[in-house]
């Protein structure tokens, strides 16, 4: 393992390395595939959180079963969290780690009290049985109730799960909270775990971009700051959850959207190479925790590292791998009317399963 992720090494012998992936898209369309399956220019399908809401439903009234994390204010395009035709009530619920505004799509009006809003949610709720009672088969109306009355409860909820403050100094320490470069990655893994001790199904948790990712120049630089403000984090995340027995079930996978090739991209002034390009032809993933083995490695690449050789498996091969780990059958979750490609449904990677 490279240098640049000492932590993630010390932990190397609890994960499994999948590294012949690939993906069909060469630009950051790969980025939908990865959730989706399909490639953006074709139709759009449920992502892999949505699919798992909808497999699994919830485990908690006040919260929802799919929660993307990022830094709210960089949001991606949201098809990455998308639940298209299993219905809103599926789609990912984004929330802010900003202690004062958790979850902004829900803040009340300046000068708001929770009894006078719980009272208009009251009156509000009313409204919504009488409409639905008359408009019975309308499922829009009924997802934006249920939207509703769960964005009231989830303000009583989100701030207390979100409270990272209630952690021992020790457990942030260990994520690295306490470090500039890995706070914001540190707090929004610790996060995760929080939520999944509070039946969150599926939590979709993103390093966004800080202009250092898409290294198409600069890669030694820019590459190795991206890799300080995520190594301690994971690892982080792997020991915690080891220590809590949560590994028995939480199932953690640690993806990108490609690789990067193995030849240059650009030079410098002095004709070095600096960057390197997008490359979907083969790349490594890696799974950790319910039902995956440990220290194990399956797939290989070319010995240029530029084509998956050996058991390549596209993308949709690690949404069967989380759906059959977390107790559901892929090719039979499905929807009827729906039609769903051989490839959306994805093939299991058994060798790395328990």
């Amino acid at each position: 393992m490279s240098d640049w992720f000492p932590h993630v090494a010390g932990v190397a012998d609890e994960l499994a390395f999948v590294r012949s992936m690939y993906t069909t898209d060469n630009d950051h369309g790969a980025e939908f595939q990865m959730h989706t399956g399909r490639h953006q220019l074709d139709e759009q399908q449920p992502t892999i959180g949505a699919w798992a809401s909808y497999g699994l439903g919830g485990l908690n009234d006040d919260l929802p079963s799919f929660v993307f994390l990022g830094q709210y204010k960089d949001v991606p395009v949201k098809r990455d969290f998308a639940a298209d035709y299993l219905g809103p009530r599926h789609a990912g619920v984004e929330l802010s780690l900003d202690p004062a505004r958790p979850l902004p799509f829900a803040a009340r009006g300046p000068g708001g009290l929770p009894d006078e809003q719980a009272q208009v949610f009251d009156l509000a709720g009313e409204f919504n049985r009488l409409a639905a009672a008359r408009h019975s088969d309308d499922e829009q109306t009924r997802a934006r109730v249920r939207a509703y009355e769960l964005a009231f409860r989830m303000q009583r909820a989100v701030p207390d799960v979100l409270d990272l403050n209630r952690e021992s100094a020790r457990t942030q320490a260990l994520y690295g909270i306490d470090n500039p470069t890995t706070a914001v990655y540190g707090r929004h893994l610790l996060a995760a775990r929080r939520l999944a001790e509070r039946g969150v199904r599926f939590t979709l948790v993103y390093l966004n971009d800080y202009g250092e990712w898409d290294s198409h120049n600069d890669l030694k630089n820019l590459h190795a700051r991206s890799a300080a403000r995520v190594d301690q984090p994971l690892a982080g995340l792997v020991r915690d959850l080891k220590q809590r027995g949560l590994d028995q079930d939480v199932l953690v996978v640690c993806c990108t959207e490609f690789g990067r090739t193995p030849g240059l991209e650009t030079r410098d002034a002095y004709r070095m190479p600096t960057g390197r390009d997008h490359h979907p032809h083969g790349f490594t993933v890696w799974f950790y925790g319910a039902g995956i083995r440990r220290g194990v490695i399956h797939g290989a690449t070319d010995e240029l590292g530029f084509h998956a050789v050996e058991h390549p498996h596209y993308v949709t091969d690690i949404h069967a791998t989380v759906l059959d780990r977390l107790g559901l059958d892929p090719v039979r979750l499905d929807v009827p009317g729906r039609k769903r490609l051989d490839l959306d449904h994805g093939t299991v990677i058994r060798p790395i399963c328990t």
